[in-house]
């Protein structure tokens, strides 16, 4: 079994109310693969909400394999990494109580990116790195995939 990025999957859960819909996962999710989750809306933030970006500035509460486990910010300067942390965790559990063995998240995402994510310069620039999500299943023995390795 599978959890991949709800936004793959056509749901229109992205930081500007968009779905990023990918064949492949829907195909999955039809037959019953995959479950697919969105870390950010399960961890009480908003659809469409204010684009936020990992800072490296100071240590969060998961940290992992790669990534800097800085604090989440949006564009507005507010804090947003509690509700990437709880929506992390929660999302963790649906996988864990489903079996799930394998990720297909969405790269670059603060939540689900894989192998690069924004730099937190709000500047579309990116650096190599993990989301607080895809961190938080590698550290639970969760192979992640980005969506651009299907």
């Amino acid at each position: 079994m599978k959890i991949v990025s709800a936004c793959l999957c056509g749901v229109k859960c992205r930081y500007d109310g968009k779905g990023k819909a990918n064949d492949k996962i829907i195909e999955m999710v039809k037959k019953g693969e995959a479950i697919p989750v969105c870390p950010e809306q399960i961890g009480g933030l908003t659809t469409p909400r204010v684009p936020a970006e990992e800072k490296d500035t100071q240590k969060s509460e998961i940290s992992g394999a790669t990534g800097s486990g800085g604090k989440i910010i949006t564009t507005e300067g507010k804090d947003v990494t509690e509700n990437f942390e709880r929506g992390a965790e929660e999302a963790l559990k649906i996988a864990l109580l489903s079996g799930c063995d394998e990720a297909i998240l969405k790269e670059k995402s603060p939540s689900c990116g894989v192998k690069q994510v924004y730099d937190g310069s709000f500047t579309g620039t990116l650096k190599a790195g993990d989301g607080i999500f895809t961190r938080l299943l590698k550290k639970n023995g969760i192979k992640v995939k980005s969506e651009e390795d299907i």
